[in-house]
């Protein structure tokens, strides 16, 4: 069953989990190379034009891990990702450490108009940005990613959406930012942040859900959909079912699995 978005009722009852990050790139292998090295993960490929990325010994999808596909692209990045990773640092020497080694692997620093942060906000080799966290801020045994960070105009509204969309747990919200985390209590945070930035093109970046073993794709499309989403007709015939949040967020709606 191929896990990228590209090529009955459960026992949890109707949900989706947030498995992984769907990044498109002019060279998946290459971006894919600095991103494993970047996060010590095994590289696979389940098909031409597709790079995907898991810890060691993984058993997807498991909450303890949002894995990374990246799929092939001609389209040039052109805006700031409403879509980033953070990655957690542990200590000072950490920190500095992981800056280093990580211009050592291609990635720049990066002004986005953060001014003077405790964090370092970085690019990848094609300009997808990033951040390493401050160590003082306490996150802790999440993985390499500590967050997936999304942009948003309002922080409470997505919070109602994608806690009702997931099973993921609300942990904060407030104007400023909604913070969600698996409902095991492992893995990443997922971080809605807001931002006076308007979306104005696809997202390079997106989420990937899929919903539990015997639940319906159809179902659980329609399901979102009287949540908030909307359906997004790309043409031709797909195994999963594109979809936007109701800030206009594109997300695939995989097979369940």
């Amino acid at each position: 069953m191929p896990r990228s978005c590209l090529s009955t009722v459960s026992i949890h009852g109707m949900a989706t989990r947030l498995v992984q990050i769907n990044m498109k790139a002019r060279d998946d292998a290459a971006l894919g190379g600095f991103w494993a090295q970047v996060l010590g993960w095994e590289l696979s490929s389940e098909g031409p034009s597709v790079t995907n990325l898991e810890p060691e010994g993984f058993v997807y999808p498991d909450p303890a891990a949002v894995c990374i596909d990246l799929v092939a692209s001609p389209e040039s990045k052109t805006v700031k990702n409403r879509v980033h990773v953070d990655l957690a640092t542990t200590s000072a020497a950490h920190h500095a450490e992981l800056v280093t080694r990580l211009k050592g692997l291609g990635a720049t620093l990066a002004d986005v108009g953060q001014g003077d942060v405790p964090w370092t906000v970085m690019a990848d080799p094609e300009g997808n940005e990033f951040c390493v966290l401050d160590w003082q801020e306490p996150i802790r045994d999440t993985g390499p990613i500590a967050r997936v960070v999304v942009d948003c105009a309002d922080p409470r509204a997505m919070a109602r959406f994608w806690s009702e969309a997931t099973d993921w747990t609300l942990h904060r919200v407030t104007d400023h930012d909604a913070v969600l985390r698996s409902a095991k209590d492992v893995g990443p945070y997922l971080h809605f942040v807001r931002t006076p930035d308007v979306k104005t093109v696809w997202n390079r970046v997106h989420l990937d859900v899929r919903p539990y073993p015997g639940d319906d794709l159809k179902a659980e499309a329609a399901r979102l959909e009287s949540l908030g989403a909307t359906v997004i007709d790309l043409g031709g015939a797909v195994h999963w079912t594109v979809l936007a949040d109701p800030e206009g967020n594109e997300f695939c709606l995989l097979t369940p699995a």
